[in-house]
């Protein structure tokens, strides 16, 4: 290769920035690629990424935004990802979460982009074993049956994908207009707050850059038409997970207490099998991508660890006391 020859940088289109994980895997990929995002009502700025505002639901803006940007990988994090919403607003989560992702994915066979989904584990019911990639889904929300129709679709449909079935992912927003559990988490602990948090719901958690890590990797080695599940070692609630948090951070847990939040399930589910601790449990099996990508995933306290180093956390001496400031963030 000559001294003058340019290389191209892939460019990312990223439908959905202003969501947390969008706009996490916008701030992640701008250093190694070109980065677009679309929106549609909630303007975002993020320093050397191009945004366009762009309504998933309409066929004309989708074709639009892919013509003249030409990207050769399309990632879909719009739609709606919360459980209670979802089910609250049945129809809307069916357009955001599946007829927004079709229009996507049919002019990603146009345009020959690489479609990249994010989906979750709340595509099974929540018993108390380890899914496989191969389990079929038995979501007991809207929002998972949704997801679970979007990788079906997008399996039966696309040549060129990539499905990552990811545990719950947590990390800082980037707009600092939008806030969400995990910075109530670092706000009611740092303040010492009283904070009910839920004990019921048990998922794996990873720091979110661990997706853009893996997403990359897989970009880079060009690997195509793969369902891939994603998950800390371990799993935990939420109550868990905070008081993990606590002890990595250096905060005080005393104001936590459990709690179960609200977890809507469909009058359609199928009745999973009662576990031993009347707890919904949401493990996934990560052999698989392991195996084929040759890493190894931490464990939730390890991907706290990570976390903590990530936002240049400082500990202080007087480490879980009630009198001090805990942390302080540089």
């Amino acid at each position: 290769m000559s001294e003058n020859t340019v290389v191209r940088r892939k460019t990312v289109l990223i439908f959905g920035i202003s969501s947390f994980v969008g706009s996490s895997l916008a701030e992640f990929f701008k250093k190694d690629y070109r980065v677009v995002g679309t929106y549609n009502d909630t303007p975002v700025t993020i320093p050397g990424v191009m945004t366009i505002p762009c309504s998933v639901l309409s066929k004309e803006e989708v074709q639009l935004i892919m013509f003249s940007t030409r990207p050769d990988i399309t990632i879909y994090a719009a739609g709606m990802s919360s459980i209670v919403d979802c089910a609250l607003e049945e129809g809307r989560a069916d357009a955001l979460n599946t007829s927004g992702l079709f229009n996507v994915v049919e002019y990603c066979q146009r345009y020959k982009s690489q479609i990249i989904y994010i989906s979750s584990n709340f595509v099974f019911a929540g018993e108390d074993k380890s899914y496989l990639e191969m389990d079929i889904p038995d979501p007991n929300t809207v929002y998972g049956r949704t997801q679970a129709s979007a990788e079906f679709y997008i399996q039966k449909t696309s040549l060129n994908y990539l499905v990552f079935r990811s545990c719950k992912l947590y990390g800082r927003n980037i707009s600092p207009r939008k806030s969400g559990w995990f910075e109530k988490l670092q706000d009611y602990t740092h303040f010492r707050k009283q904070m009910t948090v839920d004990d019921y719901v048990s998922v794996g958690f990873l720091d979110v850059s661990y997706l853009g890590m893996i997403i990359k990797m897989c970009v880079d080695k060009g690997i195509q038409n793969r369902l891939f599940q994603i998950s800390s070692a371990d799993k935990m609630t939420h109550y868990e997970f905070a008081k993990t948090y606590t002890k990595v951070f250096g905060e005080t847990d005393h104001n936590i207490t459990k709690g179960k939040w609200s977890y809507p399930v469909m009058a359609t589910a199928h009745a999973a099998a009662a576990s031993s601790d009347n707890k919904l449990h949401f493990k996934l099996d990560v052999t698989n991508a392991e195996g084929f990508l040759n890493l190894k995933f931490p464990t939730i306290e390890e991907s706290l660890e990570f976390t903590f180093r990530r936002l240049k956390g400082v500990k202080k001496e007087n480490k879980k006391s009630d009198q001090g400031q805990g942390i302080t963030f540089i």
